[in-house]
C-alpha cells in the first residue's frame, strides 16, 4: 500500500532507519553458553515432567535441558528435533508461557519457570550453526507423496516422510516455503531471515521437492493428486479472512492484518513501508498484537487494539498482551465496530460497547469514536481453497480413497499454533508411512 490521495495519513519513513533497525532487532536475545548453563541448572529434571505433557510435540524437555547442563547442546538439539523438526522457530514464536513453562514446577513454586523456550533456541542455534542435521533419508521405498502447503504442518510431514525413504513433492502457492513462519509472525520474533534458513536446513535431508506457485483448485485438483501420488497430505492453512461486517470496511486505509504482516515480513527496507499516524486494530489474537506492535515500531503515534469481549477471552496470551501495552499500544475491551467513517478513506472508527452474558454478546446503545487513518482487521481467518465436499475427521484422515490426510490450521479444531501444526504433520507422516508399508 503506498501513499496516495486516498490514504493521506499513511506514509513511509515515520522513523529514521536507525530507529527502525533498533525497533525490529531481536526482541529477546539468545542465551550465551554461560547463561544457558545457568538457566539449565534451574531444572529439577522431573521424572514425570508436566512440561512434556504440556508440549504439543511431546519433546523430552528434562532430557534436552540436562544435555545442555552437561555441555552437549548438539545432543540437546537432536532430542528436540526428534519430536519437533522446526524446534528453532518454535523456540522463538511458541507461547511457552501458556504451555511448557506454565506447567513447570518452578512456575508453581516460585512464579519463575525454567526458561525452556530460550534453552531450546540455544540448543538448536548451536547445532544449526555447526551444520548439524542428525537425520538421514531412509532407503527409497518407491512411494511418492504430495504435500499441499509448505507451512509448518506440511514441512514437518515432508521431513518425516523423507526420513522413511519416501519421495515427497511439496506444492506451495506462495513464492517461498515456510507458511506462517515466513509470512505470518512478527518480524522481531525471527530476525535475520531465520525462517528461510530453517527451511533450507530441513530440506537438506534430501528427497523433498518444493514447487512454488502451485495452488490447489487453480493449478491442480485433489482428484489429480490422488491419481498421481500414493498419498496426499493437505496442510493448506487458513487462507481466507473473516469479514468485519461493519459499514465502510471497503474504504481506503482498511486492510487485513495478515496482509500487512506478510508485507512487512517480505519488505527489505522497512523505512519504505507506509504506516498510519493513528492505527486501530480490531481483534484479540496474536495477529492483532503483532500488527499493533509492529505499527508502533514503524512509528505510528497512536495504536489501539479493540476487542469485542473481555480481556480473559482474548486468544493472545497474557505475555503478549503485556508486551503490546509495554510497546505503547492501548487495548480496549468489550467494544465492537459499527462503521468506518471517512470520505473515501478511513478517518475514524465508531464502536459500540458490548456485554458478554449467558445469552451471548449484546451490543449496547452507548458508542464512542476513535480517530484512525489506518485500520487493520484481525478477527480470524477461515478455510479457503479446500476441495468441495472434503470431510475432515479430527484432522487426521479424510476421503473415500484412503489416500488423503489433513493437518495444521485447516484441520478441524486447528489451534493456530506452529507447534501444533508440526505435531499434526509429523503424526500424519507416520500414519501415511504405516498405511503405505503395512508397518
Amino acid at each position: 500500500m503506498s501513499n496516495s490521495p486516498l490514504t493521506p495519513g499513511i506514509v513511509p519513513g515515520r522513523l529514521p532507519a536507525d530507529a527502525i533497525a533498533r525497533n525490529f532487532s531481536d526482541h529477546e536475545p539468545a542465551l550465551d553458553r554461560h547463561e544457558a548453563r545457568v538457566a539449565a541448572d534451574r531444572c529439577y529434571f522431573c521424572h514425570d515432567a508436566p512440561c512434556i505433557t504440556a508440549c504439543p510435540t511431546s519433546i523430552d524437555i528434562p532430557l534436552f535441558i540436562r544435555q545442555i547442563a552437561t555441555g552437549t547442546p548438539e545432543a540437546a538439539a537432536t532430542t528436540i528435533w526428534s519430536q519437533n523438526i522446526l524446534g528453532g522457530i518454535c523456540a522463538r514464536v511458541c507461547p511457552t508461557e501458556t504451555l511448557c513453562e506454565d506447567a513447570c514446577v518452578r512456575e508453581a513454586a516460585e512464579g519463575k519457570p525454567v526458561e525452556i523456550g530460550r534453552l531450546q533456541r540455544f540448543a538448536t542455534d548451536v547445532a544449526m550453526a555447526k551444520g548439524l542435521h542428525p537425520f538421514t533419508r531412509g532407503a527409497p521405498t518407491g512411494k511418492r507423496i504430495a504435500v499441499v502447503g509448505a507451512g509448518p504442518a506440511g514441512l514437518s510431514c515432508a521431513h518425516r516422510l523423507a526420513m522413511h525413504g519416501h519421495d515427497v513433492v511439496v506444492l506451495e502457492r506462495r513464492p517461498k516455503a515456510g507458511g506462517l513462519n515466513e509470512y505470518g509472525i512478527a518480524s522481531y520474533k525471527a530476525t535475520g531471515g531465520f525462517a528461510q534458513k530453517e527451511v533450507d536446513w530441513l530440506l537438506s535431508i534430501g528427497g523433498i521437492e518444493i514447487r512454488n506457485g502451485v495452488e490447489l483448485g487453480r493449478d491442480v485438483t485433489l482428484d489429480q493428486l490422488q491419481a498421481d501420488y500414493d498419498a496426499v497430505f493437505l496442510g493448506i492453512g487458513l487462507a481466507g479472512v473473516n469479514a468485519l461486517r461493519a459499514e465502510g470496511e471497503d474504504k481506503a486505509g482498511v486492510r487485513d492484518a495478515v496482509d500487512f504482516i506478510a508485507e512487512l515480513r517480505q519488505t527489505s527496507d522497512l523505512t519504505q513501508l507506509p504506516v498510519g499516524r493513528d492505527v486501530v486494530v480490531i481483534g484479540g489474537g496474536m495477529t492483532a498484537v503483532d500488527a499493533a506492535v509492529q505499527s508502533k515500531l514503524l512509528g505510528a503515534e497512536n495504536v489501539t487494539i479493540v476487542y469485542r469481549r473481555g480481556q480473559e477471552k482474548m486468544s493472545a496470551s497474557g505475555y503478549e498482551q503485556d508486551h503490546a501495552v509495554q510497546s505503547g499500544v492501548r487495548i480496549i475491551h468489550n467494544a465492537a465496530p459499527l462503521r468506518i467513517l471517512g470520505n473515501g478513506h478511513a478517518e475514524a472508527v465508531e464502536f459500540a460497547y458490548t456485554q458478554d452474558g449467558p445469552n451471548g454478546l449484546t451490543i449496547s446503545s452507548e458508542t464512542f469514536t476513535l480517530k484512525a487513518d489506518q485500520v487493520f482487521k484481525a478477527i480470524g481467518q477461515s478455510l479457503a481453497g479446500a476441495p468441495a465436499g472434503l470431510q475432515v475427521d479430527g484432522g487426521k484422515f479424510s476421503g473415500p480413497s484412503g489416500k488423503v490426510w489433513v493437518g495444521g490450521d485447516c484441520a478441524a479444531g486447528g489451534e493456530d499454533l506452529t507447534v501444533t501444526a508440526v505435531a499434526e504433520g509429523r503424526d500424519a507422516a507416520e500414519a501415511i508411512h504405516a498405511r503405505l508399508t503395512g508397518a
